[in-house]
């Protein structure tokens, strides 16, 4: 009787071990042929699941998006609004080792995307959610009357994004300086010098 493959199990397979090369070795590294080793099936066989590398490497970059939604999605928003901003932030930020594998594979595909017409346009969607996520904080504080009112909305929107960026980016880079905790602080302070008690 042939063996019964399920495609979507296998593909899955396949991209998180093209996550663990991009982690281990570096973009430059992310060949199909070395891919498949660490997926542990052979080279021709990937064909069966992904025509180019293009497609692999957006399957590899989508899966990290998804995750990252499906978190939000389930997450339970039943604290005080600074709180719950709060955490929603922190969802998006390496706060764990699960999420710093992702954001570290997310960089990765980044840098790729400058030079992969493919990958540069769900960078630019996923970067315009980013935003839209840092948008929705501003708006959220302003609507509930808790903002400063001299605060100017679209440049504290980029000035959230900017911190946001600069921690996640932190967090790759010097993990033994940027933790958990100290995001967190980092973050309820900005929250609070938005709010009207810190005029």
């Amino acid at each position: 009787m042939p063996k019964i493959v399920d495609h979507d199990k296998q593909r899955l397979l396949v991209a998180e071990a093209a996550w663990r090369v991009i982690r281990r070795d570096g973009m430059e590294q992310a060949s199909v042929r070395n891919i498949a080793v660490e997926a542990g099936i052979s080279a021709g066989s990937m064909r069966h699941y992904f025509s180019t590398q293009s497609e692999l490497l957006l399957y590899a970059m989508n899966l990290v998006s998804e995750r990252v939604s499906n978190r939000i999605t389930q997450m339970s928003f039943n604290s005080s609004p600074l709180e719950n901003m709060k955490l929603l932030l922190l969802e998006l930020l390496p706060s764990t080792d699960e999420k710093m594998a992702e954001m570290e594979v997310w960089y990765a595909f980044t840098a790729k995307s400058k030079s992969d017409p493919v990958l540069k346009e769900h960078a630019d969607k996923v970067y315009n959610e980013l935003r839209h996520a840092m948008a929705t904080v501003i708006t959220y504080l302003m609507e509930l009357n808790l903002s400063r009112t001299d605060l100017d909305k679209e440049l504290e929107i980029e000035r959230l994004y900017a911190l946001f960026d600069g921690l996640g980016i932190h967090a790759i880079l010097r993990p033994d300086q940027m933790n958990t905790k100290i995001m967190e602080d980092i973050l309820t302070m900005h929250l609070a010098t938005l709010c009207r008690d810190a005029e």
